[in-house]
This record gives C-alpha cells, structure tokens and sequence, in this order.
C-alpha cells in the first residue's frame, strides 16, 4: 500500500492508467482566465474577465505538448468535480488532439467529495501520483498554496489572467517538458 494516502484513497480501485509521463492540468487560470463560475442551466461562464473567453489557450497547450506525444493527461480541475466525476464530459471542451491524450483524473466519483474540495489541490495531485505512479509528471495550476515541498518543481504556476499564454509561464513549461523528455532518453 502506498504511503501517505488518507483510508478512503486506499479504498479506490487503481487507476485503469499507470505509469508513464503525465501533465496534471487544472482548467481555471491555465487555458483561460481564472474567474469562472457555474449556473444551473447555463454552465460555466467567465466573468470579470473583458476580452477573454473560455478555453482561448488551448491550442497554444495542444502546440505545445505536440512534440511529447508520450505525455497524457490527467484532469487536476474542479470541473471534474462539479461534474460528478465525468471525465468524458469535461474533456469535450478539448481539443481532439488533447481530448485523446486525457487517461484520468484526479478526482474519482467513489471519493468523498466535500473532503476532496477541502484537500489543497498539491495534495490532491501528491495522492493521485502515489496511485498512478507516473514515471515522470508536471502540474499546471495557479493555485500554488498548500504544494508539498516535494512535489513544488513538478508545478508550473500559471498566472491567474493570462494562464499558459504569460511568456514567464510558457517558457516554464517548454523548459519543463524538455528536460522531462532529456531525462527519458
């Protein structure tokens, strides 16, 4: 049994993908500003954001993953969450390219939802690589509070506006992903 993993993580069948080089991808602040509420009937809807829209990075993320064709996807977003842990439906918002490459997420309808909402997101990611077991993975998030030291040079931290697309953030993760391939080889 894996350490450091609260009972009812243990209790979770394995992930049906193990292994493997893995991006841990948030949606909020990364492929897009990260205001963005839900409404029944509606869905989501970003707001306090002029002139961006929902998902306006993903290409720029699908360009950027091209040459790594080994790297798959986890969903680290609380989309999943809000959809009752249906990975299908939140990957349609991707682009076919990415859609393909998702294996999971970080969030399992068996888990207790209102414990996982209350884990800092470091943590949700920390237990999903402890059950996964990637060879090699990187996380995209603007959410940086309560990372274990361990996993903080596995984090690329997104600016919460700009996302992927802030120049810093975007040679962060090309340099990232290129060492992660050089270490493979």
């Amino acid at each position: 049994m894996p350490t450091g993993l609260p009972r009812t993580m243990l209790s979770l069948p394995p992930p049906r993908r193990t292994g493997g080089v893995v991006l841990m991808l948030d949606f909020d602040g990364v492929l897009h500003p990260q205001s963005v509420y839900f409404y029944y009937k509606r869905g989501p809807v970003l707001a306090d954001a002029p002139g961006h829209v929902l998902f306006e990075h993903i290409e720029l993320l699908e360009s950027v993953l091209e040459p790594y064709p080994q790297v798959r996807i986890v969903l680290s977003t609380s989309w999943v969450r809000r959809y009752r842990g249906s990975i299908a439906r939140v990957s349609r918002r991707l682009t076919p390219a990415l859609r393909s490459r998702v294996i999971g997420a970080t969030y399992h309808s068996r888990m207790d939802r209102t414990a996982f909402g209350e884990t800092p997101r470091g943590m949700q990611i920390w237990q999903d690589v402890l059950r996964r077991k990637p060879s090699a993975w990187l996380a995209l998030d603007d959410d940086d509070e309560g990372w274990p030291s361990w996993c903080r040079d596995n984090l690329v931290r997104t600016d919460e506006m700009l996302g992927i697309s802030e120049p810093r953030v975007l040679a962060e993760l090309q340099a990232k992903l290129a060492a992660m391939h050089r270490e493979r080889e």
